[in-house]
């Protein structure tokens, strides 16, 4: 059962007279109050001001004229296509189509023996990437923990090289520097062949934290965003303001904001490399006014990013955004109804790439084996219902019906055995539907210990390696890889 790239779009938070007044609201915003900026974007800033934006260098701000965000705004891609190794995951981000996977940055990760929290390790990062190789319903693979056992001077490419070397899917990860993206894309122009052919089929893509949300530039991100729109390599332009701390407390306040930071971070990337593959980034969330933390699973949080989706699409450019997070600390339920309802309305509302989708606990903080496991069975269930219902002749079945006729079954019915397979979704194995007595007789689990065992099983199986042995010490010749992997 195809349960990717789907059509979304069934869930509108938003009017058409609430998007286009909170465009209009954004691009006074830009106009009037403007974008700060961090030193060392002295380059940047230039570029703008060749463009007609006023610059105000004793404040360290940027104003943009309407006319110039909305013709930059027009230069980007409608359609960008994030390939997969393979080509069995590509992802064709236009209109509604919907695809979910990883994210995130995680520093803790259960332990799958113990199911204690500890530091994430870069095995753990090659694990996962083996794991949701394995999981059909997860699209892609956004690097979703930091491993905390290697030098920072050694992270990009070491991130890079494990994550191209467990899955065939489209990474994406961030960089620390424009010297670690570099790195990056020479492995992966070495993986594809060689540079033509990686710009030609990009199956890596960056993600860059342009904005310090509220409504200012930050000067490395902004650095590697440029360097990689120059490079043709796809990007991701990821603000994230929380609601009641970085951006205004209400829904309408931070959305505005936070398209206001999107069309600049456009107008940036675009007037650097017109035509440049990008996707709108917002990421709207809410702060916890009781600790001043993170709110990962509120139900607001799928509201605010389906209505991204919207505001993406107003301006005819694919989106990234965020669904799937919990507060919750382990796969509990808690866990369960805080991801299935974020996941289904971004779903629903049509979002083309939605990270965070699995694995993630505690606002982002930690990750878990079994919770990829358990949240690839509900971004499946997700999709199924974007497949909606089909109504045909075949699937209306009134040839069966009479067939059985009144006080019959259709138990044995020729139609049931043609359809039982593909009318309902399958699953993973990790939902049980066994009645009490044989659900005892197996060993009672619940579904985290059902999900850690599936996970162990996936990982038990021959190792693949996506980078051929002599390529693979061909990298390792030329940078410091770390760890067997």
């Amino acid at each position: 059962m195809k349960l990717k790239g789907l059509i979304g779009g069934l869930y509108q938070p938003l009017s058409s007279a609430d998007i286009e007044t909170i465009h209009q609201t954004s691009l006074t915003i830009l106009e009037n109050t403007g974008i700060s900026y961090e030193s060392g974007l002295e380059g940047t800033i230039d570029m703008l001001e060749a463009q007609q934006a006023r610059v105000d260098r004793a404040r360290a701000r940027v104003f943009f004229p309407k006319d110039l965000v909305e013709a930059q705004a027009a230069r980007a891609p409608e359609r960008v296509i994030l390939f997969s190794r393979d080509g069995k995951n590509d992802l064709d981000l236009a209109q509604h189509r919907v695809y979910l996977g990883t994210g995130g940055a995680a520093i803790k990760i259960l332990d799958l023996e113990s199911g204690r929290a500890r530091s994430t390790t870069l095995n753990d990062l090659y694990q996962l990437a083996r794991l949701v190789d394995a999981l059909d319903n997860i699209h892609f693979f956004l690097r979703p923990c930091i491993p905390t056992d290697i030098p920072k001077d050694e992270y990009d490419a070491n991130v890079f090289y494990t994550c191209l070397k467990a899955t065939g899917k489209h990474v994406m990860a961030g960089v620390n520097d424009v010297a670690g993206f570099r790195k990056a894309l020479d492995i992966a122009a070495m993986v594809a062949g060689d540079m033509a052919k990686l710009k030609d089929k990009p199956f890596i893509s960056i993600i860059t934290s342009f904005a310090i949300s509220p409504l200012k530039f930050c000067t490395q991100s902004t650095l590697i965003m440029q360097e990689a729109v120059r490079c043709r390599i796809p990007v991701a332009l990821s603000s994230a303001p929380m609601a009641g701390s970085t951006s205004p407390l209400t829904m309408a306040g931070t959305l505005a904001q936070l398209h206001a930071e999107q069309l600049a971070g456009i107008a940036v990337c675009q007037l650097t490399n017109p035509g440049a593959p990008i996707l709108y980034g917002g990421i709207p969330g809410m702060a916890n006014l009781n600790s001043f933390g993170y709110l990962g699973g509120a139900v607001e949080c799928g509201m605010m990013n389906a209505a991204i989706h919207q505001l993406a699409d107003h301006i005819k450019v694919p989106n990234y955004n965020s669904a799937g997070l919990t507060d919750s600390k382990i796969p509990d339920v808690q866990a369960g109804w805080e991801k299935a309802l974020t996941l289904l309305l971004a779903a629903m509302g049509g979002s083309n790439f939605v990270h965070h989708a699995a694995g993630m606990l505690e606002s982002m903080l930690t990750v878990a084996y079994e919770q990829f496991v358990i949240d690839d069975e509900i971004i499946g269930m997700c999709c199924k219902v974007l497949q909606g219902i089909e109504v045909d002749p075949e699937h209306l079945a009134l040839g069966p019906i009479d067939d059985v006729g009144p006080g019959g079954n259709f138990i044995a019915s020729d139609h049931t055995f043609a359809h039982m397979r593909k009318e309902y979704f399958a699953g993973n194995g990790v939902t049980d539907r066994k009645i009490r007595d044989d659900w005892e007789q197996a060993g009672p689990q619940d579904a985290a210990t059902r999900a850690r065992e599936i996970a162990k099983t996936i990982l038990a199986q021959e190792e693949k390696s996506y980078i051929p042995a002599e390529l693979a010490q061909a990298i390792r010749e030329k940078y410091n890889i770390i760890g067997e992997a």
